[in-house]
């Protein structure tokens, strides 16, 4: 492909990136509430006010769009078209206590919470460990990984989020499956604009990239993260080159990658302005337990 052309669809891309959270929150990674996030201190507050837009992720670059998405060899296709149902989470269980470390986040009220939910603690924040969750779907389980050391403001909120239930009983809002390849998810209103009624720095340092298994934060703008993130499910590297970037902190192994495609592989809808639309497949989120710490 000619590079110029490339050039200029990547810097359109991240326009479109900019917003308020949605796909990742409103780009091809936005949440609904802003924009991708800049490089921030994890314990800096937002330099930014959060746009009245919903949150929007990463845009996928202009390339042609498509209703499929690539699936790598070896991974599960739906059959019939129909979804492959999961195993049920439990009613209850899974760890419940969070560790002691040294950070300091800020956490500032933005807007209405899409569900009741109390803010995160501020003090006394862990930056070390690789706390596991599991996330329950309607194509099998997620195993996400989190990394303290890498982000801990960002999973100090996830991890909050997660144990009062945020995630419970949602439905991802975005797929983006032509340039990049995203699933976001995190929205309570099921629309790209849901937040938790706060906001908070990015945790980047630009080095970032955005290989598959990757999880990073979907934004409005930069240090306006909320509860959106995304999933990326194939190699999304285009992304690493875009000015603005989004905050990683965690990874998926291979055999919750291939859950994500199995969703992917149904489709979109075309519906998001920014690139990609709803998922075919319900891409719904029944419960998000800890395993570990």
């Amino acid at each position: 492909m000619n590079p110029v052309p490339r050039r200029i669809a990547l810097a359109l891309a991240a326009l479109f990136l900019t917003g308020c959270g949605t796909i990742p929150v409103s780009d091809p990674l936005s949440s609904g509430t802003a924009a991708p996030d800049d490089p921030a201190s994890s314990a800096a507050p937002p330099s930014s006010t959060p746009s009245s837009s919903p949150p929007v992720g990463p845009g996928a670059p202009s390339t042609p769009a498509g209703s499929g998405s690539p699936v790598p060899s070896g991974s599960a296709s739906p059959s019939g078209g129909s979804t492959q149902a999961g195993p049920q989470p439990p009613a209850t269980g899974g760890v419940t206590t969070v560790p002691e470390g040294p950070e300091t986040c800020e956490y500032p009220a933005t807007g209405t919470a899409s569900k009741p939910v109390q803010p995160p603690k501020t003090t006394g924040v862990a930056n070390a460990g690789q706390p596991v969750f599991s996330m329950m779907t309607n194509e099998g389980e997620v195993k996400l990984t989190l990394d303290r050391a890498k982000a801990p403001c960002t999973v100090n909120s996830f991890e909050s989020l997660a144990l009062q239930g945020f995630f419970d009983q949602t439905a991802c809002p975005r797929l983006v499956d032509s340039g990049i390849y995203v699933l976001q998810c995190g929205d309570p209103a099921g629309d790209g604009g849901g937040n938790p009624g706060y906001s908070f720095a990015d945790e980047t340092d630009g080095t970032e990239s955005y290989t598959t298994g990757v999880i990073a934060m979907a934004n409005g703008g930069p240090n306006t993260n909320g509860s959106q993130f995304f999933l990326v499910y194939n190699d999304s590297t285009g992304l690493d080159a875009m000015e603005q970037k989004y905050t990683i902190f965690g990874t998926m192994d291979a055999a919750s990658t291939a859950v994500v495609q199995r969703i992917a592989a149904e489709g979109q809808d075309g519906t998001n302005p920014y690139g990609g639309g709803k998922p075919n497949n319900p891409a719904k989120i029944s419960k998000v337990i800890k395993l570990s710490d």
